[in-house]
């Protein structure tokens, strides 16, 4: 999707394995049409365990957005900003509310886009582009893939292709990820609530007191 670890600008989320690039666009410059997953809100799989796109994150929850967001000491200039923008089913984001951490068959969505400039009476700071840069997914099923979530890579609005369990992001988000493997520290909304009900990571935990 966005970037990937050895490049500059991470990802809100989730995500340190996105592939940087424009979206393919069809020849009337929108993106290609999306597939049509079995529910809107649940992870749904091609029979070569491809996962099909969540054609409707858009009206899924919104959790937070980060610009120009970057996991590297020293981050190299893109050339533009970049957008990213994090999406939930609503069913787990409801259980997240009531629980503090995330249910089986949790899926979240990274979208980035094309941070602008220069626009109608924008006179100074950034805004989002209509070009999107590329997508990423993080989806927990529990029964399919045996470390419970899964990263999946999407260069078009079909079907995405799994990480490799070696990849960089599983690690990054096992060693510092605030509750269950996900960047809820990002999630300005939520945070308050896995305080509330106790389910920080510890390494979480260690990290924010090692930085006061």
């Amino acid at each position: 999707m966005l970037l990937k670890l050895t490049l500059p600008i991470g990802g809100l989320l989730l995500l340190l394995c996105l592939a940087a690039g424009p979206r393919p666009q069809t020849s009337a410059g929108t993106a290609q049409p999306a597939a049509q997953a079995k529910s809107a809100n649940v992870p749904a799989y091609s029979k070569d365990g491809r996962l099909l796109f969540p054609s409707h994150y858009r009206e899924w929850v919104f959790l937070s957005s980060g610009v120009d967001m970057s996991y590297l000491p020293k981050a190299q200039a893109a050339g533009h900003s970049v957008f990213d923008n994090v999406f939930v089913n609503p069913e787990a984001y409801q259980k997240f509310l009531q629980t503090g951490t995330w249910p089986d068959k949790t899926v979240l969505v990274l979208e980035g886009r094309m941070g602008m400039e220069k626009g109608s009476i924008n006179q100074s700071g950034h805004f989002q582009g209509t070009q999107l840069m590329g997508f990423e997914v993080h989806v927990k099923d529990e029964t399919r893939f045996p470390g419970k979530w899964a990263f999946f890579d999407f260069d078009n609005e079909v079907s995405g292709s799994l990480f490799p369990k070696e990849a960089d992001c599983y690690s990054c988000h096992a060693d510092h990820a605030a509750v269950d493997t996900t960047f809820v520290q990002f999630y300005p909304t939520l945070l308050p609530i896995a305080k509330q009900k106790q389910t920080l990571s510890e390494s979480y935990v260690k990290e924010e007191a090692a930085g006061k």
